[in-house]
């Protein structure tokens, strides 16, 4: 995984609620093995018709709005477990997803899969909206470190929580296994030292 850490950039914004795992995936498309491609069938039904050819109104399908964070309605992620979801999100090239209220097992999978899930109060969610809504080159700056999220050029600041495991994790690229070879020393001193 790439370090995460500083992000600063404008948005693609998705004010509907209750988006599932299979709208973001439909799971017509989860026999790849290898998490590449994804992204070019993030939100397929929304975004093609049946004839491939792209929904004009979709917002990935317009081209004033473009960036690496991806502003979603609350409730983002839910429905099932399926990480191609997360999967799909990374490849197209989103490294944050701003919401009200995530999905746990959604929330999970991004993170472990790079990606930062953001959760905001409603009201500064709908802030946000408004933001880009006025100007589609509005952007958001996020610092990971600071654990904050801010519309340049206002005022308007939020903090956000995270669990510091996987803050560090993110912060520093690393899954699960990169987590624990990073600490094999002191994994083998702790063997070495047990009678």
């Amino acid at each position: 995984m790439k370090k995460l850490d500083q992000v600063n950039s404008t948005c693609v914004p998705l004010p509907i609620e209750d988006v599932d795992t299979d709208q973001i995936i439909p799971a017509r498309f989860l026999k790849a093995t290898t998490k590449e491609g994804f992204g070019d069938n993030l939100f397929r039904d929304w975004r093609y018709e049946k004839d491939d050819s792209p929904k004009e109104d979709f917002v990935l399908n317009n081209a004033i709005y473009s960036g690496t964070i991806l502003v979603a309605g609350r409730n983002f992620g839910c429905g099932s477990s399926r990480e191609h979801a997360a999967w799909a999100l990374g490849d197209y090239g989103f490294q944050v997803v701003v919401s009200s209220f995530f999905a746990d097992i959604f929330k999970g999978n991004a993170m472990n899969n790079g990606i930062l899930p953001i959760t905001v109060t409603q009201e500064f969610l709908d802030e946000i909206f408004r933001a880009i809504e006025a100007d589609p080159e509005a952007k958001l700056s996020v610092s990971l470190t600071k654990q904050s999220i801010a519309i340049e050029g206002s005022d308007a600041k939020q903090s956000f929580e995270i669990d510091p495991y996987k803050k560090m994790c993110l912060l520093n690229g690393y899954d699960d296994i990169d987590y624990l070879i990073s600490i094999k020393d002191q994994i083998e001193a702790h063997e070495v030292a047990q009678p």
